[in-house]
């Protein structure tokens, strides 16, 4: 199949090349820099299917216009699918897949790291070092121990988070519509979300973005939180109001801030921004805290999950090529 890859960077290149050759090269990959939205959507022409990513717009303009260039699957190179309309891509006749599951412990590790980082506050050290301060003065973090850390959401990632935190000898309390048997039997206590928040020293979030998870930390949830809670969102960012956190980072409710996320994150992350001026006033009011540790969607990026999403991501295009569905689609059935 011609395949149109969107939002492509040269990691892309080289995994999405390695798993197609591990493929027998049957596919013919043509490679864009430009995200995907229906203005975009014209460098699908003479492709059957395109590759996305998780800041490409596939709404029902751009699924329009991609149908009408030919186009009949969307492979998301991605296990969240909150960026496409998935009524639109049922009435056009495009078929959507995703990779459901690569390497859940590269965002448990990364999260793992975030809490650790903050807690010690190794990124004000490594800066005080790099210019001759040695000095201890308000660096002082806290033992993990004891501490009560919640996971709101407990998926693969979320699972793989809580087995992480066996070795700290936490509490960790978890909420889920669906709780797992495994957390459970790691030892985690499912609580219903509000006395989670009211209780936990940590949250960390795992859950995906949809309209009920929309803003679940809000002004309310933070309200409900320990003064001085540690929040880490390596999830999705829209599952944050921003503004609400700065007002918690502000009052001193919220005391440690860890993001991998960005609910405005499009024109953001992925790109290389040094030599201009940020125009997103909340991010850059973001970046002013001591106390926040930001990474531009980093958590999934190791080389064992960006190797094995591009070989998902193959699989579901040779599936659809050779049998009309793709290994791992999202289903619409219930969009009709």
């Amino acid at each position: 199949m011609h395949v149109a890859v969107f939002s492509a960077k040269r990691y892309d290149h080289r995994s999405l090349l390695a798993a197609n050759e591990a493929a027998g090269a049957r596919h013919q990959l043509t490679f864009h820099e430009a995200h995907l939205s229906a203005a975009t959507a014209v460098l699908a022409q003479g492709a059957e299917a395109v590759c996305a990513f998780v800041n490409d717009t596939l709404d029902a303009p751009a699924l329009e216009a991609l149908a009408s260039h030919g186009v009949r699957l969307v492979a998301l190179r991605c296990a969240g699918f909150n960026n496409v309309d998935l009524a639109a891509a049922r009435r056009v006749g495009i078929q959507v897949a995703r990779v459901p599951a690569y390497s859940p412990e590269a965002v448990a590790e990364h999260t793992l790291a975030m809490i650790l980082a903050l807690n010690r506050q190794l990124h004000r050290a490594h800066a005080r070092v790099r210019e001759g301060n040695f000095a201890l003065d308000g660096l002082m973090g806290f033992d993990m121990r004891g501490k009560t850390v919640g996971v709101i959401g407990t998926g693969r990632i979320g699972a793989a988070f809580v087995r992480l935190l066996q070795g700290f000898r936490c509490r960790v309390l978890a909420a889920d519509p669906y709780p797992a048997d495994e957390v459970a039997q790691l030892g985690a206590t499912y609580v219903p979300r509000e006395v989670l928040l009211a209780d936990a020293d940590v949250i960390s979030l795992h859950c995906p973005l949809t309209p009920q998870t929309h803003h679940m930390i809000d002004a309310d949830a933070i309200a409900r939180m320990k003064r001085g809670v540690m929040l880490i969102n390596t999830s999705r960012g829209g599952l944050v109001d921003t503004r609400a956190v700065i007002d918690g980072l502000k009052s001193g409710v919220i005391g440690h801030l860890g993001l991998d996320v960005y609910e405005e994150e499009g024109d953001l992350f992925f790109e290389d921004l040094s030599g201009q001026v940020l125009q997103d006033d909340v991010f850059a009011r973001l970046l002013t805290f001591p106390n926040v540790l930001i990474t531009a969607h980093q958590a999934f990026f190791t080389a064992e999950a960006v190797g094995a999403i591009a070989a998902i991501t193959l699989e579901n295009i040779t599936c659809f090529e050779a049998r009309g569905q793709a290994a791992f689609v999202i289903s619409t059935e219930k969009l009709a």
